[in-house]
């Protein structure tokens, strides 16, 4: 990573040990220094890198360690690069000064060529690297997908993928050339406008043949080449490649170049012909074929048009050369053999092999290589030319083009299937099979599933409805927006997912107005006050429980008797009966939140544990699937905490075994949780950071079930004694949105318990706290009150109960009796409370030894000095 000169190898060895945000005491341990050393060091850095925090800092040592400097870049032409000083230059100073920059030009002037060179040119002044963009082959609507697939940025639900390139591009100094705009400038300009409000150190490079129109934007035009000097140099150049005693033919060059008018592509063209023409069959022919396309007209209006240049070099072709070069006109990305075969029936391998050759030496195409297998591509111009020559052929060749395209996108799911390498052949070949699936349903469909399974989950959504749009009937419509609509709940919309699905009830498919419910109340889209009085119930077809009822129907009914354990247990088991793995794990999920709301918590985590083994066995490629595996990676992570499975928890938090792999802030919740309970206390304050900073640049969206993680990071500030404790009880009300903890029935729990547990914790720690504290009665009531969500009760009523005893509640046995739960971890609260209370040592050490077999490390200390 290129910094400061003057970096000390010990800042240095400071820096790298930032990344993934570790506190100073981390690194201290890490480094064997005191965290006075580490600190003094950190204001260095600080200093010397001139950024703002340390989280910037340690967004220095990841991209060093994860994204090393560089540009990725498509595949150049493979010839060398002439001349152009001039406009090198000056497209140099425009970068130097403006974040923005287009270059610009008619097409065959040479736009990209130059781009690529000065991003070569000036790559030590980017040490974050950057991305050239080859947008000829995207479509409108997926720009940020091109962008993010070049930065190698994924989506990280719940944000965007626009969200993930921002956040990639935020890191520092960054160049990304956006090359072949002007069929998508509204989409570029809009991405374009984010980036530079939004990624205010990364630079932007545009070629086009028009601006974008965005406030910042420094045109540069870019004409032909220079006549008497560059032209003739590239002639020479390029006619060398096939007849070396052209490389000193001045004479020649000239007249060719002037031809031309210094167009470099007209020039690349005409050099390719040299060998075969020889110098005055290429002066007659070029001169033949712009008079007859000009009509006679002078002599500097007649060269203007590239497409006649084109044009005379596809006139000197052979009929079969033609006849390929039309046909490969439909490809819009690269090509290699295989798919050159698909357009080409009636050919042999070796026959198109041949033909690819001849065309790639008259500078046609232009080859390159990727895994030991060659590909060839058209350049934009050539290929739109290609295109029009097709006439009365197109429809047949785009026939084969949407056929070859099935065939393969039918083989890679097959390879995904099996578990094969797919992922490179997909990637070089998506381009062909976006296009080719815009009106063939079948097509659609593999396209999705396969972008799905290459973790582009909004892409996928898009090309199911594609598919949706040409469906047959509404089972097919089903089908298509159901997928899209998973595709939709694994980035974390809901609201998306319930509109596709009320789109395909409108057809009358029972199953969809099923889904709908079940989204509206499974996944709590909105707040339960918005929620309709019957919470969907009216959208069900037929009697409750009828016999007509599908499974997916029965699973809705019992999630709109949300807290019902007759009406789950039901559903699990028509959907057992009718061997569905995926409604048995939604009947599941109901039937868990049915019981623990019952306070039958074993049998709530036992749910979510059968939900985990069935998932194991789901394919994480398919959207519907993938939807269950993420809510069953979440809901078993919240049943082993309610039922004080701490080493279970923490097994889940340090995993990431669901197919999305989320935004690290909705990961970080799961462990700040565990972490807090199991008393590794630096672990939980570091992922309490990284959710909270990585809620707030998202912009604070609704997430009211993170609030009893910022709980948990109190807890963990308390038991460390930072002094934060009140900082964290303060982010919790603002994550839940309410004043008062009470006033929100997932944080009431764990606030009452976190206050009574640090309540606890002072008097241990200074028996006289206690009596400094003005509300422990309020602080115990409060703890032992009627909360309305199940997860946390029995860790409030255990601490309450515990403050009783040692607050010397007269009443304090009878507090011990009612908090009794199905709660490994409150059992163990409520033994020491036992010992506390009777003055027992072996029940002290008997409850020490429950913590430490639910790995609940600092409270067994804490009850072994105790013991003592």
């Amino acid at each position: 990573m290129a910094g400061p000169k003057d970096v000390s190898a010990r800042e240095a060895e400071v820096l790298a040990a930032l990344a993934g945000d570790r506190s100073n005491a981390q690194i201290a341990r890490r480094l064997h220094i005191s965290i006075r050393t580490v600190e003094s060091h950190i204001s260095s850095l600080l200093r010397k890198y001139g950024v703002a925090d340390r989280h910037e800092l340690a967004a220095l040592a990841d991209v060093a360690e994860s994204q090393p400097p560089g540009f990725s870049t498509p595949a150049g032409p493979g010839t060398t690069f002439v001349g152009r000083e001039q406009d090198r230059a000056e497209l140099t100073r425009a970068l130097g000064s403006n974040r923005l920059v287009s270059l610009l030009g008619p097409g065959g002037v040479g736009k990209t060529r130059l781009a690529l060179r000065v991003a070569a040119d000036v790559a030590d002044n980017y040490p974050y690297g950057g991305a050239v963009v080859d947008l000829v082959p995207v479509r409108p609507g997926f720009v940020v997908a091109a962008v993010a697939e070049a930065l190698q940025a994924t989506e990280q639900p719940p944000h965007s993928l626009a969200d993930a390139v921002l956040e990639r591009l935020k890191r520092g100094r960054t160049l990304l050339v956006l090359d072949n705009c002007e069929h998508l400038l509204d989409d570029v300009a809009g991405l374009v406008a984010r980036i530079l409000t939004e990624a205010t150190e990364t630079a932007v490079v545009v070629t086009s043949r028009e601006r974008l129109g965005v406030a910042g934007e420094r045109p540069v035009q870019l004409g032909p080449l220079t006549l008497g000097t560059e032209a003739e140099q590239l002639f020479r150049d390029r006619a060398a490649l096939v007849a070396p005693e052209l490389a000193d033919d001045s004479e020649l060059a000239q007249k060719v170049c002037a031809e031309l008018d210094g167009v470099p592509l007209a020039i690349e063209l005409a050099a390719a012909r040299a060998g075969s023409l020889g110098p005055d069959g290429l002066l007659a022919a070029l001169d033949d074929r712009l008079r007859l396309l000009s009509g006679g007209r002078g002599p500097n209006e007649r060269h203007n048009s590239l497409a006649q240049v084109i044009g005379w070099s596809y006139d000197l072709l052979g009929d079969d050369e033609r006849r390929l070069f039309r046909r490969l006109g439909v490809f819009v990305g690269g090509f290699d053999l295989a798919a050159v075969a698909g357009v080409t029936p009636g050919s042999t391998r070796s026959e198109l092999s041949d033909l690819l050759g001849r065309l790639t030496d008259k500078s046609l195409l232009h080859r390159s290589q990727h895994a030991g297998i060659s590909r060839w591509r058209m350049l934009e111009t050539v290929r739109v030319f290609a295109l029009e020559e097709l006439k009365d052929e197109y429809d047949e060749v785009a026939a084969l083009h949407v056929a070859w395209a099935d065939q393969l996108a039918t083989k890679l799911e097959q390879q995904l299937e099996a578990g094969e390498d797919w992922q490179q052949e997909f990637d070089l070949l998506a381009p062909d099979l976006r296009v080719a699936s815009g009106a063939v349903r079948p097509l659609a469909r593999k396209l999705a599933h396969l972008t799905f399974a290459r973790r582009r989950f909004l892409e996928a959504r898009e090309h199911y409805l594609v598919a949706a749009a040409h469906a047959a009937d509404a089972a097919e419509r089903y089908d298509d927006l159901r997928d899209a609509a998973d595709a939709a709940m694994v980035v974390a919309d809901g609201g998306h997912a319930y509109q596709l699905m009320m789109r395909s009830a409108a057809d009358g498919t029972p199953d969809a107005a099923g889904y709908a419910v079940t989204i509206l109340n499974r996944y709590e889209m909105t707040r339960p006050a918005e929620l309709p009085d019957d919470r969907g119930a009216s959208l069900l077809p037929g009697e409750s429980g009828g016999s007509g009822d599908s499974v997916l129907v029965r699973v809705a009914r019992a999630w709109v008797d949300r807290f019902g354990v007759a009406s789950a247990e039901a559903a699990v088991a028509a959907a057992r009966r009718a061997n569905q793995p995926l409604d048995l794990m939604s009947a599941l999920d109901a039937y868990g939140t049915a019981v623990a709301a019952a306070g039958r918590l074993r049998d709530a985590d036992a749910s979510a544990k059968e939900r985990l083994k069935l998932a194991a066995d789901l394919p994480a490629h398919d959207p519907r699937a993938a939807a269950e595996i993420v809510d069953a990676f979440h809901v078993a992570s919240t049943t082993a905490i309610a039922v004080g499975d701490i080493v279970e928890a923490l097994r889940l938090a340090q995993l990431i075994s669901d197919p999305v792999h989320g935004h690290p802030y909705i990961t970080a919740p799961r462990k700040v949780r565990a972490y807090a309970l199991a008393g590794r206390f630096e672990d939980a304050v570091q992922a309490a950071d990284v959710m909270w900073s990585g809620w707030r640049a998202a912009g604070c969206p609704p997430r009211v079930w993170m609030a009893s993680a910022a709980a948990a990071a109190a807890l963990a500030h308390g038991l460390l004694g930072s002094g934060q404790e009140g900082v964290w009880q303060a982010r919790a009300l603002e994550i839940a949105r309410v004043t008062d903890a009470t006033d929100d029935g997932g944080l009431a729990a764990p606030a009452a318990f976190v206050e009574a547990r640090l309540a606890v914790h002072r008097h241990d720690t200074n028996p006289t706290a206690l009596s400094e504290l003005s509300d422990v009665a309020g602080v115990v009531e409060r703890a032992c009150a009627a909360f309305p969500e199940p997860w946390w009760i029995p860790y409030a009523h255990a601490a309450g109960a515990e403050l009783a005893v040692v607050s010397e509640y007269p009443d304090a046995a009878q507090y011990l009796e009612r908090a009794v739960s199905e709660n490994a971890w409150a059992e163990a609260v409520l033994r020491r409370a036992q010992g506390r209370l009777t003055g027992d040592r072996d029940t002290l050490l008997e409850a020490a030894g429950k913590f430490h077999q639910i790995g609940a490390r600092f409270e067994e200390r804490c009850t072994l000095s105790l013991a003592r």
